[in-house]
Parts: C-alpha cells; sequence; structure tokens
C-alpha cells in the first residue's frame, strides 16, 4: 500500500500537493463540492481567519507572544491555523491558482516595492 503520509523528507510542494488533494477528496467523498464557491470558500477563510483574532483579542503583545507556553490555547492557535490553510488551499485549488507560485510572485513584487534601506534596486533609477 502507498502511504501518503507527510513526512519531513517530502518537500513542501509535494505535501502541499497531497495535502489539497486530500481536502478535495473528503469533500467529494460528502458531496460537498456545489457549496465549494469561489465566494463561499472566501467567506469560510475570513471566517477561521476571524477566529484565529479572537484567540488574540484581549491579550497584551506580551501573552501573545506567550500563547504557545499553553497546550490548550496553543492547541487552538493550531487548529485555527489549520482551518485557514484547509480553506486557503480549497479556494487556490477551485480558481486553479498556485498558492506557492502566487506567493513567491508577491514576495518579488514587495521586494521591488519595498526595498531595504541601503539595498541595491535594480529597477529602480537614483535621483542624481
Amino acid at each position: 500500500m502507498n502511504d501518503e503520509r507527510d513526512t519531513p523528507e517530502s518537500r513542501p510542494d509535494e505535501r502541499l500537493d497531497r495535502l489539497q488533494r486530500r481536502l478535495a477528496q473528503f469533500a467529494a467523498a460528502r458531496g460537498w463540492e456545489p457549496y465549494h464557491t469561489p465566494k463561499n470558500l472566501a467567506v469560510a477563510l475570513s471566517v477561521e481567519a476571524a477566529e484565529l483574532v479572537e484567540i488574540f483579542q484581549w491579550l497584551t503583545p506580551e501573552q501573545s507572544a506567550r500563547v504557545m507556553e499553553q497546550p490548550e490555547t496553543a492547541h487552538r492557535v493550531a487548529d485555527e491555523v489549520a482551518d485557514v490553510l484547509a480553506y486557503l488551499l480549497q479556494f487556490c485549488e477551485v480558481l486553479g491558482v498556485d498558492v506557492l507560485d502566487a506567493l513567491a510572485a508577491k514576495i518579488e513584487r514587495n521586494e521591488l516595492r519595498f526595498p531595504a534601506p541601503g539595498a541595491s534596486t535594480p529597477n529602480r533609477h537614483s535621483s542624481e
């Protein structure tokens, strides 16, 4: 039997692909595909992100930095992170967005838009 468990040795994009397939199979087995529209998945993603925010709502910056030290809170954070990622991956699957390519492209654009102080930027001209 081919064991498709995620192992640390797996390449991140392979793990992501496997998890995305598992999410699609999970939804298909329950007949949920008609409900997994871009709008519904975007709304669900927003709700799950809000549930993550709720954990931190009234914490001080110092308390929020230590949130993973308490097992119950750490478990809640991990669950909400998983929910956010699950809906994001399902959203990307429905729209055909490669999440890793999208992230890499966004980082590149941000590096050009917001250069580090003192960094040379090949696409920007100095005002000499």
